[in-house]
């Protein structure tokens, strides 16, 4: 059932304190002319320096991903295996075995392998285990230091591990994953999701259990700085009921929860979702400047452009806790990119904790793990409507395959 009231709507803008800043930034790009943008060597050239997404639309397919079958893929952190889900058919095909504490499902930057980063929490036996797109099947897992995550420089050459409990990024032979060098992040605790600057030339990570972001140079492989992000005065009340933006408390936490980290269409801005503050921050990179939030829901978690780049759903999971309850205030808010307004609510009916995913090649669907449900939503972009899957324990970053674009840059999909 959708859910978009106009009041509560309402209250959620004024909650919100980055709709002029982005109105106006989005006037100014509108009114300039499409120009170049100078990459890094070996990155794919930007076709419109006003939407980075571009290439990503459903028309988008790449010769590359050519008989790869379309699957949903869902890593369970608990119970160590991958779920395979036909969207066509909404059931389980498959099921295999992966290493421990599965995290994220990463598509390679050549778009032809799977990476299932199975993280093996406070233990030292972490891997990446391959998956074959044309046939659904893992290969030989790989052993790695602590993949929480895992990322691709904008001219694949390297991949990205991000090791979070060693607060280091760790690059890598796209193809082997023999270690190349590693760039210590020491003031970055729970370093986790990450997006690149439009001409390839650093990312911004953030940091979990500091409360910040760390910029990357990735040309000079160093670490730029660290940007404390500014908790708002309010933030919304858990109540252990349905989310009702007209909820609300004093935030009293002094720092933040980032998590996911995507750019704007422009790459004038990145957003960053914040289960703590319960929404998103508006960040200019080049800067490395703090300029707005965004108020979504009770603990805003992932984030992903519609497949016209023109809105930015956010999955907010429903708890500020780690480790939540079944049946949380969970839902989506949608983020209109140009205005920075939200133009639509959906909850999970019956309540639900929506955490990380992606949208479907023809941008109708989002699909979300139902991260202390042990379940898969499907939400038409449409309506809000929800469908809903079984899984294994405890699901977390899944992705959807295949999907548009010309090389992807890791975490579950995110693909220019």
């Amino acid at each position: 059932m959708k859910r978009n009231l106009t009041s509560s709507l309402a209250l959620l803008a004024a909650l919100s304190a980055a709709g002029p800043v982005l109105a106006a930034a989005a006037a100014e790009a509108a009114s300039a002319p499409v120009s170049t943008v100078s990459t890094v060597p070996g990155m794919p050239a930007v076709v419109d320096a006003r939407n980075l997404y571009s290439e990503t639309t459903s028309v988008h397919m790449s010769a590359a991903v050519r008989g790869h079958l379309e699957r949903v893929y869902v890593p369970n952190l608990r119970s160590n295996d991958v779920y395979v889900i036909d969207p066509a058919s909404m059931k389980v095909v498959d099921r295999f075995k992966v290493g421990a504490a599965p995290q994220h499902i990463v598509p390679s930057w050549d778009l032809k392998t799977l990476w299932v980063a199975n993280n093996a929490e406070r233990r030292t036996d972490g891997s990446l285990t391959p998956v074959d797109p044309v046939s659904g099947k893992p290969g030989q897992s790989v052993p790695v230091d602590d993949p929480y995550n895992m990322y691709f420089t904008p001219d694949g050459k390297s991949a990205i591990v991000v090791a979070e409990a060693k607060k280091r990024l760790d690059f890598r032979d796209p193809q082997s994953m023999k270690l190349q060098y590693s760039i210590d992040t020491p003031q970055c605790g729970g370093i986790n999701h990450a997006d690149f600057s439009i001409d390839g030339r650093y990312a911004l990570f953030t940091c979990e259990f500091n409360g910040s972001v760390a910029k990357i140079d990735l040309v000079k492989r160093s670490v730029v700085g660290y940007l404390k992000l500014t908790m708002p005065d309010t933030r919304f009340k858990e109540t252990g009921k349905a989310f009702d933006p007209a909820n609300t408390e004093i935030c009293s936490s002094r720092k933040g929860m980032p998590q996911d980290i995507r750019i704007s269409p422009d790459g004038k801005r990145f957003y960053v979702a914040d289960m703590e503050a319960d929404g998103v921050h508006v960040v200019d990179g080049d800067a490395m400047k703090e300029i707005g939030f965004i108020a979504t829901g009770l603990a805003a978690h992932g984030l992903y452009p519609s497949r016209d780049g023109k809105s930015l759903y956010v999955a907010n999971r429903g708890t500020h806790k780690i480790h939540g309850k079944r049946r949380g205030a969970g839902g989506v808010t949608v983020i209109d990119f140009a205005t920075g307004k939200v133009t639509a609510q959906w909850l999970i009916p019956g309540g639900g904790s929506p955490d990380m995913g992606n949208v479907s090649a023809d941008g109708k669907w989002l699909w979300l793990s139902g991260r202390f449900d042990d379940l898969v939503y499907r939400i038409d972009t449409a309506s809000g409507a929800v469908v809903q899957v079984k899984v294994g324990k405890e699901p977390h970053g899944l992705t959807v395959w295949p999907q548009p674009g010309r090389y992807s840059l890791g975490h579950t999909g995110n693909l220019r």
